[in-house]
C-alpha cells in the first residue's frame, strides 16, 4: 500500500512544473577567465595536446562510428560513441574560451557531421537497427551503451549550441528526445532495463533531458524527465527518490556505480534548477553529503573498487589507501559540485571542485598533457590509459569546468571569488562596466594571494572571497588596511567597499602540515562472560596516516626507491614530526619532510607530482603506522 502511494505522488506531484529558480550564483564565460599556473599548464596542455587532434573530421574513429556504414557493423556493443559528444563539449568550450576560430569551426563541422547522420525517427547512434534502444533488447549487452551515447550526444550538440548558437542542433536535441518519448511511455521500454547497474547508465539520460525542458520550456521534455525519475525509483535495485531522500549509503543506489550516479545527481540538481521542486535538491544534497563524508580520498576523488567492480563504491564504513579512483568519476563529481554551487551559492562546493582539481585530477592527468590515468590510487602506480578509454575525454571535460566556476557573479553587486591561483579575469558588473581581477600568488603552495581590482568605473560592490575551511587564522586587507570583514573558515568573507582602479586585496591563508589518521578494521560481534550482551571486537586492524598542506594531498614515492609501502613508528614527541622544505630548483613544488628519528626522514611531494607524471610512476599517499 505504502509502495502504491509513493507511485502516485511522484506520479502526480513530480507531474506539476513549479517555476524554475533563478540561480544562487551566476558562472562567468570560459573566455572571461584566463588561468595561469598548475592548472592553466593543465588546461592549455589538453587544448593543446588532446582537443585539437583527437578529432579532426568525420573519418575520426570516434565520429566514423555514427556513419550508417560502421554503425550496421557495430557488433562489440561498446560505449565508443560518447567521445563525440564529450568531445564537443570541451572543445566547445575551448574555443569559446580561447578564440579559436579554427578550433570552433571544426565544432560545427563536427555537429554538422552528426546532425547529417541523423534518421527519420531522430536516431543518432552507433548501433545497428535490431540493437537500438527502441527494441526491445533480448540481450541486454548488445545495446547496453545506446542510450549512453545518446545522453552524451544529446549534452555536446546542447553546449555546441551553448556557445555557437545554431537552432538546428536544438531540433536534432529535440528529435532525439522525442524519440524517447516515444519509446519509454508510448513504447512501453522501461529505461532501466536498457543498461547495466539496474539502468544506471541509461536514466543519466536525466541530464541532457532536464537541460533540454530548461531551454525550451516544453512540457513533454519535463514529462519524459520525470517518467526517467519514476522508472529509477520503482525498480528497487534502484530506488532513486527513496533511497536518496532517506540518507541511504550511495553504494546501495543501483549497485554504487560512482561515476553515474554522479552524473545522475548532477541531472537531478538540474532537474530542480528547471522546476524549482525542492525535493530534487534535498536528493542531490543528500547524496553529495553522503559521498563527501565516506566516500572521497583525501584529494577529492569518488573512490571504491575493493572486493567490488572497480568503479563502484565501497560502503561508507570501509577505507583502504589502494581503492581506485575512475578520472570520469572525477569530473562528474566536479560538475555535481558545479551546479550545487551555482543553485546555492554555498563555500563548500567550491571547496571540493578545488580540493578535486588540485589532486585527483592533475593527479591523473600526464606531464604531457594529453595522456590520462583510467584510473588513480592513493598507493599505488600511476598506469596511462588506451586511447579509446572514456577517461581521456573525461579529464578534458573536467580541466574546461574551471574557468568558468573561478568566478561568479551574485547580483549585479557582488562578485565571488571562488578557486584560487594565478588567474586573470575580466568580467562585467552594471555600475563598475568592464572589472579586471587579477590573482598574483603561488597558490596551491603559497598562502598569500594578492587580487588586484581595477573597475572600469569606481563603483560600491562587494568581493566574496571564499575562505578555505582548513584557513584558520585567515586575515584580509585592502590597500595594505586590514578589514573588519567577518571571516569565517568554510563560508565566503564579504568585502564591501567603492572599488577603483589599482585597488588590491592582500589575503593571507595559513597553510600547515596536517597530518591525518585512518585506520581499516573489521569488527564483529562478541559475547561477554555473562553472555549477557555484546561488544564489537576488532579482529583486524591497520593503521595509517597520510599529510596535507592546504588545499594538496602530499605523497611519496617508492620508499628508499625501491619499498611500495613500510611500516612507521610514529615518536611519541610529535611537535617537529613535519617540516616544510623550500622549493626544489627541479619543480618549484614545496615538499615535507617526515623526520622519524630511527630512520632518514621520507619526503613528501605534492600528490599530482609525487614520484612523476609519467606512466609507471608510484606514489605512495597513506603510510601505515605500529598500533603501540
Amino acid at each position: 500500500m505504502k509502495a502504491c502511494l509513493l507511485f502516485l505522488f511522484l506520479t502526480v506531484a513530480l507531474s506539476c512544473p513549479a517555476a524554475a529558480l533563478p540561480p544562487a550564483l551566476d558562472f562567468s564565460a570560459p573566455g572571461e577567465v584566463r588561468w595561469e599556473g598548475v592548472l592553466g599548464d593543465a588546461i592549455t596542455a589538453s587544448y593543446e595536446k588532446r582537443l585539437k587532434h583527437f578529432i579532426v573530421d568525420e573519418t575520426s574513429v570516434p565520429i566514423a562510428l555514427f556513419s550508417e556504414a560502421q554503425a550496421e557493423q557495430n557488433t562489440t556493443g561498446r560505449y565508443w560513441g560518447e567521445h563525440a559528444g564529450k568531445w564537443l563539449f570541451a572543445a566547445s568550450r575551448a574555443a569559446a574560451r580561447t578564440g579559436d576560430a579554427a578550433l570552433a569551426a571544426r565544432v560545427r563541422h563536427i555537429a554538422d557531421y552528426l546532425l547529417s547522420t541523423q534518421r527519420p525517427d531522430g536516431y543518432i547512434g552507433t548501433y545497428p537497427a535490431e540493437w537500438r534502444f527502441m527494441r526491445r533488447q533480448q540481450e541486454l549487452t548488445r545495446g547496453q551503451w545506446d542510450v549512453w551515447v545518446t545522453a552524451y550526444t544529446m549534452m555536446g550538440l546542447l553546449e555546441v549550441n551553448r556557445y555557437f548558437p545554431d537552432d538546428r542542433y536544438v531540433v536534432a536535441v529535440r528529435k532525439l528526445a522525442d524519440l524517447c518519448w516515444r519509446t519509454f511511455s508510448e513504447g512501453g521500454i522501461d529505461i532501466t532495463k536498457l543498461s547495466n547497474h539496474f539502468g544506471l547508465s541509461a536514466t543519466i539520460l536525466l541530464e541532457p533531458v532536464a537541460d533540454l525542458y530548461a531551454l525550451t520550456g516544453e512540457q513533454r521534455y519535463l514529462d519524459l524527465a520525470n517518467l526517467i525519475v519514476q522508472r529509477a525509483d520503482a525498480r528497487p535495485e534502484f530506488g532513486l527518490v527513496k533511497k536518496s531522500l532517506a540518507g541511504a549509503d550511495v553504494q546501495s543506489i543501483a549497485g554504487g556505480k560512482a561515476y553515474q550516479l554522479c552524473w545522475q545527481y548532477y541531472g537531478v540538481a538540474k532537474l530542480y534548477a528547471a522546476t524549482g521542486d525542492a525535493r530534487y535538491l534535498r536528493m542531490a544534497e543528500n547524496v553529495w553529503k553522503d559521498i563527501r563524508a565516506h566516500h572521497l580520498t583525501l584529494g577529492g576523488g569518488p573512490w571504491g573498487g575493493i572486493g567490488v567492480h572497480r568503479e563502484v563504491f565501497n560502503r561508507g564504513d570501509f577505507f583502504s589507501p589502494y581503492g581506485y579512483v575512475e578520472t570520469c568519476s572525477i569530473m562528474s563529481w566536479i560538475q555535481l559540485n558545479r551546479e550545487l554551487l551555482g543553485l546555492t551559492g554555498q563555500a563548500v562546493y567550491a571547496e571540493e571542485i578545488e580540493k578535486a582539481a588540485y589532486n585527483a585530477l592533475l593527479g591523473a592527468q600526464d606531464e604531457d598533457g594529453g595522456d590520462w590515468c583510467y584510473y588513480t590510487f592513493s598507493n599505488g602506480q600511476r598506469v596511462n590509459t588506451s586511447e579509446w578509454k572514456c577517461c581521456k575525454s573525461s579529464g578534458a571535460m573536467a580541466l574546461e569546468e574551471l574557468a568558468p566556476v573561478a568566478y561568479a557573479r551574485r547580483g549585479e553587486r557582488e562578485i565571488a571569488v571562488n578557486l584560487y591561483g594565478p588567474n586573470r579575469a575580466t568580467l562585467r558588473l552594471s555600475d563598475a562596466g568592464a572589472l579586471e581581477l587579477d590573482q598574483r600568488t603561488r597558490y596551491p603552495f603559497d598562502e598569500d594571494v594578492r587580487l588586484a581590482v581595477s573597475p572600469e568605473h569606481a563603483a560600491d560592490f562587494t568581493i566574496a572571497l571564499r575562505i578555505p575551511s582548513w584557513a584558520q587564522g585567515a586575515t584580509i586587507a585592502v590597500n595594505g588596511q586590514p578589514v573588519a570583514s567577518r571571516i569565517v573558515p568554510g563560508d565566503y568573507a564579504r568585502v564591501n567597499r567603492t572599488w577603483r582602479r589599482g585597488d588590491e586585496i592582500s589575503l593571507v591563508l595559513p597553510m600547515h602540515p596536517v597530518l591525518h589518521r585512518q585506520t581499516n578494521q573489521s569488527l564483529q560481534d562478541t559475547n561477554l562472560r555473562n553472555g549477557t550482551e555484546k561488544i564489537m571486537q576488532a579482529v583486524m586492524r591497520y593503521d595509517y596516516v597520510a599529510i596535507t598542506r592546504g588545499p594538496l594531498v602530499y605523497a611519496t614515492g617508492l620508499i628508499d626507491g625501491f619499498k611500495q609501502e613500510e611500516t612507521l613508528r610514529l615518536p611519541h614527541e610529535q611537535k617537529n614530526l613535519l617540516e616544510e622544505i623550500a622549493p626544489a630548483a627541479a619543480d618549484g613544488l614545496p615538499a615535507i619532510r617526515l623526520t622519524l628519528g630511527y630512520r632518514p626522514p621520507l619526503v613528501f611531494h605534492p600528490y599530482f607530482a609525487a614520484g612523476g607524471r609519467h606512466d609507471g610512476a608510484w606514489r605512495l599517499t597513506w603510510m601505515q603506522v605500529t598500533t603501540d
